[in-house]
């Protein structure tokens, strides 16, 4: 699994930090963006085989983001796991709609988050 590449898109730096340790202990390498466009610049060099996108990012939030992955020929396959902490109706949905293949709550369970991580690339990959 150690060459799963996840691309954690998050503003918090200890946020950042908390899913970067669990992810690698699971044996995924972890990249980090603390912002949307350097997010979609790092996806573009190094096309991660997973996207986790936290939705409240400043200057593009996370729905744009997601549809301008979804835009972009070397990265509209890669599937996409929002985090975020809203919880009002619809968000779920809004989030699906927006283009990503999952949503997870925060605060992020993190005894969950490697099974959700593996549902996901298990139910994208072809």
């Amino acid at each position: 699994m150690s060459d799963v590449r996840v691309l954690y898109i998050e503003d918090n730096p200890e946020n950042r930090l908390l899913v970067r340790r669990v992810l690698e202990a699971e044996g995924y390498s972890v990249l980090e963006a603390q912002d949307g466009l350097s997010g979609l610049e790092v996806a573009l060099q190094t096309r991660p085989d997973l996207i986790l996108l936290d939705i409240c990012l400043p200057e593009v939030d996370g729905y744009d983001l997601a549809r301008r992955f979804r835009n972009t020929p070397d990265l509209q396959h890669v599937p996409i796991l929002a985090i975020t902490a809203n919880v009002m109706k619809g968000d779920r949905e809004r989030t699906l709609a927006a283009g990503c293949d999952g949503y997870i709550q925060k605060p992020i369970d993190i005894d969950r988050l490697p099974e959700q991580v593996r549902a996901v690339l298990e139910r994208t990959s072809t």
